[in-house]
């Protein structure tokens, strides 16, 4: 349940995204589940790849490369998914992944709330 509820309000995530910033496009909510479907599934398999193959640059960089990491899962995305969902740049990868991200920290704090009463 908690899953099924997540998967829905991070698709509400990236309408919120698309809404605040214009370089993030996403066409109708179908879009925005796929599309937060994808974004997990890359940040579930390839982003843990992705962090070990560039440990010494985010140790260089004091972790500010995971952002660029981030940036380029949520390009992917747009890039696999084509018309429903849309990323104009790699500035824009950056600017909604980041917005991305808090809306997902505010979601996890949501939902751990939620289900830790009984």
């Amino acid at each position: 349940m908690r899953l099924l509820l997540k998967w829905l309000l991070s698709a509400a995530a990236l309408l919120c995204v698309a809404y605040l910033y214009s370089g993030v496009e996403v066409h109708s909510f179908g879009s925005a589940l796929l599309a937060a479907f994808v974004i997990g599934l890359f940040n579930a398999v390839l982003r843990p790849v992705l962090v070990i193959l560039t440990l010494p640059v985010t140790i260089v960089t004091i972790g500010l490369f995971l952002f660029v990491i981030n940036a380029l899962m949520f390009w992917a995305a747009a890039s696999v998914l084509g018309e429903g969902f849309q990323v104009h740049g790699f500035t824009a990868a950056l600017i909604g992944s980041l917005i991305y991200s808090l809306l997902g920290m505010v979601i996890e704090s949501a939902l751990g709330g939620l289900f830790l009463q009984k």
